[in-house]
């Protein structure tokens, strides 16, 4: 029997294994969500995607497991992509000017990623429900923005209520706006800048 290879090699092959496996998911999950964008939902077959990606339908049926399934990776992909995007706005220690400074990256994630918007929030696939589970993940995915308004709370800049009652009231302004952006109806961010910071002044404690 040969000697077992050292952990810290096992280690390292055992993580090279896995980013090629994210690499090729996350090659499929964007080749579907451009064809999502460029020709609808109709073109989401298991045999354009594979063709598209250039691999094996056998590869998209072993990571999704079926078309429902690949589905729902990405309604789960595009609400991490907003949570990385909102994770990577410089931490203010002041927490009004964090909550500030979050509202213009929730915009642009939203237009950078069209496809993935357009599943997460325009259900652009006919007769898919993301399961229990998923709605779970996603709205955890925002959960900065929570912690956030809970963290203005706290320093008296809001009156005491339930973070998520704010957070909500905030997407919900900051979804109009986008929908109505992305349906041209709006020209630019001068809509979406009002909405949003109507709705954080609604909440706050007036000095």
């Amino acid at each position: 029997m040969g000697t077992p290879a050292p952990l810290g090699l096992q280690g390292a092959y055992a993580l090279g294994e896995r980013s090629g496996y994210d690499e090729v998911r996350t090659r499929l999950l964007d080749v579907a969500s451009e064809l999502l964008m460029a020709s609808g939902p109709e073109s989401l077959t298991v045999r354009r995607i594979a063709a598209e990606a250039g691999c094996a339908t056998t590869v998209i049926y072993t990571m999704f497991g079926s078309k429902e399934g690949l589905a729902e990776a990405l309604y789960l992909e595009g609400f991490e992509r907003f949570r990385r995007r909102l994770a990577a706005v410089t931490h203010r220690a002041d927490p009004y000017e964090y909550l500030l400074a979050l509202q213009p990256v929730y915009r642009e994630a939203a237009l950078a990623e069209p496809g993935y918007y357009s599943l997460m929030f325009e259900r652009a696939i006919p007769g898919f429900v993301p399961s229990e589970r998923a709605r779970t993940l996603a709205r955890a995915a925002l959960n900065i923005i929570d912690r956030v308004i809970a963290d203005c709370i706290s320093a008296g800049y809001m009156t005491p209520t339930q973070p998520r009652k704010v957070a909500d009231a905030l997407w919900a302004a900051a979804q109009g706006a986008i929908s109505l952006e992305r349906a041209g109806h709006l020209s630019d961010s001068g809509t979406y800048d009002m909405v949003t910071t109507a709705v954080i002044t609604h909440f706050l404690v007036r000095r």
